[in-house]
């Protein structure tokens, strides 16, 4: 039985993770390599919680409870008492590879190992580590405490068993799931990349301002959010990183990052999490 749920990653997505867990009352412990991104992610969670609370989400006097769940480190090897482990740091291959060869000499035997990746192989990841069987694809959509889907993604030695077990514990935390085969961008990034891209063309070719063209598919597709504002909150660098990813694996024109995009990003304008984007954010907290 998977009780406790370790996260390797107090980012965006990892505290969002350690956030949704930790509320459907699952120990979770959270490691990152410094005690700083750690003690700044728990405060990002407590803060969620209180938006939660102010709109009715959560009991009264819930907050304290949820955030004792939580035990936060930056040793890895505390991963050993975790039932089931995901990762979430940078969308970097080389960075999860690395991580998941250490977390396969650590973890107890059949614990599952599930990496957060939006385009990176799960067959690769797996393939580098001993039992690739128990590797699986975990994506959370962004902010994950909000957002209610979750992709499945079984690499090709995932076994049986692993996404059985999966599958029952995403359905644990309320959420919906798709299950996906192991291609480039899998089903969520594969449709969402390039309505951004495109998004971001429009706007340097002066075609529509950003908050027009945001406001164009909100209200005219439905979309609670538009692409720029979007990308802003997913981060520019992973938008890019993604994009990249899908036009090098695909080789299909349509995936081609623009070049505003880098642009963007070696000018250090993120999104979101640097306080400048397609938007300016200021005195938030991020």
């Amino acid at each position: 039985m998977i009780k406790t749920v370790g996260i390797v990653g107090a980012g965006q997505m990892g505290n969002g993770i350690a956030h949704v867990f930790a509320m459907h009352h699952h120990p979770v412990i959270l490691c990152d390599l410094t005690e700083g991104r750690l003690t700044g992610a728990l405060a990002t969670i407590r803060r969620n919680l209180e938006r939660q609370l102010r709109k009715s989400d959560l009991e009264f006097g819930s907050i304290d409870g949820i955030i004792e769940r939580i035990y936060l480190t930056t040793r890895l090897t505390d991963m050993a008492a975790a039932d089931f482990i995901i990762e979430a740091v940078p969308e970097d291959e080389t960075l999860k590879i690395g991580l998941f060869r250490s977390l396969d000499e650590i973890v107890k035997p059949g614990v599952i190992l599930a990496t957060s990746a939006s385009s990176i192989s799960i067959s690769r990841i797996g393939d580098s580590t001993a039992h690739p069987e128990r590797v699986i694809g975990l994506h959370f959509m962004n902010p994950a405490p909000v957002m209610a889907l979750v992709e499945v993604v079984r690499g090709r030695s995932t076994g049986i068993w692993a996404f059985a077990a999966t599958t029952e514990l995403v359905s644990g935390i309320g959420k919906e799931m798709v299950a996906c085969g192991d291609f480039p961008g899998f089903i969520v990034n594969r449709l969402l990349i390039p309505m951004i891209n495109e998004a971001v063309i429009l706007l340097q070719k002066g075609i529509a301002s950003a908050e027009d063209i945001d406001k164009g598919m909100h209200l005219g597709a439905g979309h609670p959010l538009g692409p720029l504002a979007l990308a802003d909150l997913m981060g520019i660098d992973t938008v890019l990183a993604i994009s990249d990813h899908l036009f090098r694996n695909l080789n299909d024109e349509k995936y081609r990052p623009s070049p505003f995009l880098l642009e963007m990003v070696e000018a250090g304008k993120l999104g979101r999490k640097s306080g400048r984007g397609f938007y300016i954010y200021e005195n938030l907290n991020r």
